[in-house]
This record gives C-alpha cells, structure tokens and sequence, in this order.
C-alpha cells in the first residue's frame, strides 16, 4: 500500500527512498558524498594539504574544509571544522610550518553578512587560525611567496572608498558593459579584479595593476623575481576570448610585460589551470586553444613560453585537451591530464621529442595531480564505483592516500561498460551503458537517455550519482558522447558549430536505438533528460522525435532571440551565431524547439536556478510556459538563489528525488 501511495503522489510529498533497499545508492546517499579538490605537496615532499567538501545539513549547504595527509598514507587529519564557513586553496609556507588558505569565516564580533572571504593562515600542524587580509570586498585568488614574507592577491575594486558608511539599500547598478553579466558575480559594473602584493609582516598593501580589465591565476616564480597571471586587454577585452599572460615584478610601481600573444585564448580561466613555473623559473606551461571563431570547439594545447624571449611551442601537437600542467624536477618534461574519449588520464609529455607516455590507465577520470619539488607525484581521479581520491603515482601503479567515501563499499552500485555503435550517417560514436541493479539478461528495462551539458563536453567513466540513483531504481541509463563532444578531436567537437540540436540528436537517437537492438531497453517505456546543454539537447530531441514517454529539461534554454542579451554569453553568441538582426537562419534553427513546441508531445519536467545567470530561468520559464500553453503534461521547479550549479544539499536531494518521480509516474505506469 505504501508503494502505490508514493506512485500516486510521487511528484509531491513521498520520500524517493521509501521503497529502496539499504545496499542501494538512493537520494539522501548524495550528502555522504566527500568531494576532494586542490592537492598540494608541502616543499619537502612529505605532505599534502587538501580540500574537502561535504554537505552540512544542519545549515543546509556545502561546506569545504582543509585536510592534512602523509605522502605515506599515515597522520590523515582535519584540519578545519567551522559549521558555518568555509576553508579552501590550502598553500604550504617555504619551511612547511604553515599553511595559508582563503576562508568566508567571520572575525569575532563580526556580523555573518559583514564577513567577506580572506586569506587566512594556521599552524601545519593544525590550530588556531588567523585572518591576514582585510580586503573590503575580499579576496578572490592568491598566491604565497617563495620566501613566505609576502602574498600575490586578486581583489576586486572596493564598492565604496575606505571609511564610507554602506548605505542602508544598495546603490543602483550602472554598467555600460558588452558583457554585463557572469554567473556567480551578477550584474558587472565598472569595477575590475586586480593584482594586488601583500606584506604578512606589515600588513601594508600595494596596487599593481589597474585599468578597465581584470587579472586571474596569480603564481609566483620559484626565484621570487616574477609573478605571472592571465588577463584580457584591447579596447574592449568583454568583446574577445584572447586571454593572455602577463608578468611584472612584485614592487610597486613595477611594469608589467605581455608574455604571451597568440591570436587566441591563452589560459582561459575557464580551463581550471594555473600558469605553471618551470623549476628554473625560466618557462612557463599553460594552455593555448583555437582562435576565437572555435571558441570551446578547439582543443586546448599544452603550450610553454620562455620567459625572457616570449617565444612559445606546442610540444605535443596532438588533437586532444590537455589540463593541469606540471613540471618534472628536472625541468625536462611536464606532467598533464590528456583527455581521451570516455578517459582522462596522466600523463608525462618530453620536452625534447614531444613523446607523450600515459602514467595512468584504465577505466578512469583524473581531474588534478601535483608534483613536488623532488618529483614525487600524486594524482586526484576516479572512476565508475569511486568518487575523486588522492593517489600517489609510482613505478608499480597508484597507491591510495587513503578513502574519504569509505562507505560506498556497502553500497550494490551498477555495472557500468562502454557501448559502440554508428550514427545514421556512419559516423562512429561511442558511449557509456549503465544496466539497472540486478540486470536480468534477456529481459526489458525501462532506460534513460541522459546528455551532457557543453556541449563540447563528455561522459567519462568517472563517478555519476544519478546514475547510480536510476539503476538502483530499475532503470536502465544510456550515456552517449555525440558530435559535439570533447575527447574525439577537433573535426568531431565542430561538426556542430552553430548547428545545435541537428547531428547531435541524429547521435544519441542512433545511441538509443543502439540499446534498443541489444535487447536492453524496453522502446515503449524511454526517457530523457539533461542539465544545461543537455537540456538544450533535450528539448531538440523531444521537438523532433514522440518516442519518449517523459522527458526532464535542467537549466536549459530554447529560444535563442530572448536568450541574446540576458545571459552570460553575448559574446559567444555573436561569435558563433551571429546577431538576431542580421542572421536570423541561425536564430531560427538553434529556437528550433520554441519555434516548433506544437510538435512535443512528450511530459516534460523544467527545472532551473533562481541566481543563474549562465542559462538563465527565462529558458526552462518559456518552453513550460509554451507547454502549458499546449496542454502537454508539464511542470517547473525553480531552486531559489542557486545559480548554474546547485549546492544547497536539500535542493540536490529535491532534484534528484522528482526526476525519480518524474520519470517513476510516466515509465512505469
């Protein structure tokens, strides 16, 4: 009985996990989940610091702190336990007594709204913590010095000047900017992100850079003579993608100097990669992509430039994305994650020859390593049944610094395997099947299609709890990485180049189909669904194809004339579709779902984040809207004050459980 009163009230009061066995991965299993991030060595070598982050559901939000490991394995510790903030970008002092790190905590006496994110530092050992900085609007980034007497800080320009009372309602917003929104910072004004030197000693603070731009990703040379970072220029850097690295002196006064100047991105934040120093303090390693025209399209090359001439080389010019790069002791080779298809694994590239020798494999994800001073390495990555755990690499493999996610262990997870198959066209693709817990060969599953979001963007063997959450409950899960996506090379990431929703959907279909002929997927009970491009994707598919029987739309839009100019991405716009005035053939073809919603006949379940200003609520709030207008089966949620991403542990859990239902009420009637 109270199975069938959570099937009838499923998309209202029941809890998802009622009915689910205990061995299961189920909704309230997302708050277990330890996420792990920014590994850093100590400069002997013979520790780690590094970020935790877990849901605290006492306050209802995710919460970082800082952690503490032997290279051995041994004295794993915690560091920081503050309920009500955050610690995070842990940092080793030179002599490895300290550790600074950036924390949104209060000072005592502080007021919580008054309290803004500083720099703060503790004992290595752990203890008690004290704040360092005391930017008026905080701090972004920094960066420690090699001699520890100083710190390389981004702070964006004080709102108002020092000693001015904040009116009691916030000023109006002013913006004469191209770009005047960014999701996460809001509306843009005037006011710019700066490189900033700090004296830990004196406390003294003194401005480097200025001017209508903003500076990212500070690092210091190891000799202490230079600090490089990313910035923007021209005469309107909110026009172009051109990234480029800049060094200058850490004194006052000091000019800086433009190091790198290919026509393009070099060191797009976006990338999640620092400027990496050579030991010598001689070159530096970082990213370089396509030109503007290919935006994301381009795979990002491993680059180096020496530091006196400005001359740079693509050491490894191969067709793949490369991230995180590190260099070897010896300064002879740099170590990087190389994006393979349904794989990302580490990897050491030789200066010399280009030779690129993968120093993991397998069935994984690695998302960050980092290397010591004597060379020692270790690697942050997963797979299928294992969140992101700390690894160090050596000659005989990896050898784990020890579990956060323990508990997975009893957990019955779904089997995950690769699946190939050939587009309509013949085009080959692969990607990722995963069979509900308990698969019975021969026998029908309901089956999900899910797409990721990019788009140029893939599905890799790599820990999914959603997935877990659909197989658990019977379902079926199918994966496909189709044209568009990344880990195939540039001609595969650019076959759909404003041309969204048309190869791609011609893809995953020919994935379903796939599935279908396998004997897995049962054709009469299939649904779809996806966060952000794949919600894009998702609304192209059900606009062109009635097989799925439900449908879920995450942070997706449809209606590209009213997404121009309301979200983040006007200069990606114009860059690859165009202006709405002048090229409306390719307005009309990427709203192909808005303009034809008459076509869907499938129940969809929109869903988005009140704050996002990436893809924003207007998207998801039109094609319900359009829906309802229809008659078809529809609803919205809308996750107050969450931006792209949710990270509120009960609305991650609320999302979960309704797609569940969602797609509970319409596949197994």
């Amino acid at each position: 009985m109270k199975r069938l009163a959570c099937l009838l009230l499923a998309m209202f009061a029941c809890d998802a996990n009622a009915a689910m066995p205990e061995d299961r991965f189920q909704p309230s299993d997302l708050a277990r989940l330890a996420d792990l991030t920014e590994p850093g060595f100590s400069a002997d070598g013979e520790r780690l610091v590094y970020t935790v982050t877990t849901a605290n559901l006492a306050e209802d939000k995710a919460q970082s702190d800082l952690w503490r490991v032997d290279y051995t394995g041994a004295r794993r510790t915690r560091l920081t336990s503050t309920p009500d903030s955050s610690e995070w970008r842990g940092q080793w002092s030179a002599d490895g007594r300290w550790i600074a790190f950036l924390s949104d905590r209060k000072q005592a006496g502080e007021d919580e709204e008054d309290a803004t994110t500083q720099v703060w530092t503790m004992p290595a050992t752990g203890g008690k913590a004290r704040r360092v900085t005391d930017f008026a609007d905080g701090v972004e980034d920094f960066a420690w010095s090699p001699d520890g007497k100083r710190l390389a800080v981004i702070a964006l320009d004080p709102q108002f000047p020092a000693g001015t009372p904040k009116p009691k309602n916030p000023p109006p917003i002013v913006t004469d900017r191209y770009q005047f929104k960014e999701d996460g910072s809001g509306y843009l004004g005037s006011r710019r992100k700066h490189l900033y030197l700090f004296d830990l000693a004196s406390g003294k603070v003194e401005q480097l850079t200025s001017g209508a731009h903003d500076e990212q990703l500070p690092a210091w040379s190891p000799d202490g003579k230079l600090i490089a970072y990313v910035t923007k220029r021209g005469q309107d850097p909110d026009r172009h993608l051109d990234f480029d690295i800049y060094v200058i002196e850490p004194e006052a006064g000091a000019g800086e100097r433009q190091l790198t100047t290919f026509p393009g991105s070099d060191l797009d934040p976006y990338w999640e990669t620092r400027p990496a120093w050579s030991p010598d303090s001689t070159r530096i390693a970082y990213l370089q992509s396509g030109e503007d025209q290919w935006i994301y399209y381009a795979p990002w090359q491993l680059a180096v430039v020496d530091v006196a001439s400005g001359k740079a080389t693509i050491p490894a010019p191969i067709d793949r994305c490369f991230t995180k790069p590190r260099w070897s002791a010896d300064g002879n080779s740099v170590y990087a994650l190389i994006e393979q298809s349904l794989v990302t694994h580490l990897s050491r590239i030789d200066l010399a020859d280009g030779k690129v020798t993968d120093l993991t494999h397998g069935d994984r994800f690695d998302y960050d390593l980092d290397v010591s001073p004597g060379g020692r390495i270790v690697v942050l990555g997963g797979g299928d049944h294992h969140p992101y755990e700390i690894s160090a690499v050596e000659p005989g493999g990896l050898r784990a610094l020890g579990r956060h996610n323990e508990w997975l262990a009893g957990k019955r997870l779904a089997d995950v395997e690769k699946i190939r198959f050939e587009a309509r066209d013949g085009t080959p693709l692969e990607g990722l099947l995963v069979k509900p817990v308990g698969y019975e060969p021969g026998k029908r599953y309901p089956t999900l299609l899910r797409l990721h979001g990019g788009p140029v963007y893939e599905f890799s063997h790599e820990f999914m709890p959603d997935w877990q959450a659909y197989a658990a409950q019977g379902y079926a899960v199918v994966a496909v990485n189709p044209r568009g996506s990344s880990g195939r090379g540039f001609d595969f990431a650019k076959a759909i180049h404003a041309d969204w929703g048309n190869k791609d959907a011609d893809d995953v279909l020919a994935g379903v189909d796939h599935v279908v002929e396998m004997g897995i997927a049962d054709p009469q009970h299939l649904g779809i669904g996806g966060w952000s491009y794949g919600a894009i994707l998702t609304n192209a598919v059900i606009a062109r194809d009635t097989r799925f029987k439900a449908a879920i739309s995450g942070a997706g839009a449809s209606n590209m004339y009213a997404m121009y100019g309301h979200d983040q991405y006007i200069r990606e716009y114009e860059i690859e579709l165009g202006t709405p005035w002048e090229d409306r053939t390719q307005y009309d073809r990427a709203s192909y779902p808005f303009l034809h919603a008459d076509r869907i006949k499938t129940p969809t379940l929109f869903q988005c984040g009140e704050a996002d200003y990436n893809v924003p609520c207007l998207g998801a709030e039109q094609m319900y809207q359009a829906l309802r207008s229809l008659e078809i089966p529809t609803q919205l949620v809308i996750y107050p004050g969450e931006n792209h991403g949710l990270t509120v542990p009960s609305y991650l859990r609320d999302r979960l459980e309704r797609n569940l239902a969602w797609y509970d009420k319409y596949l197994k009637p």
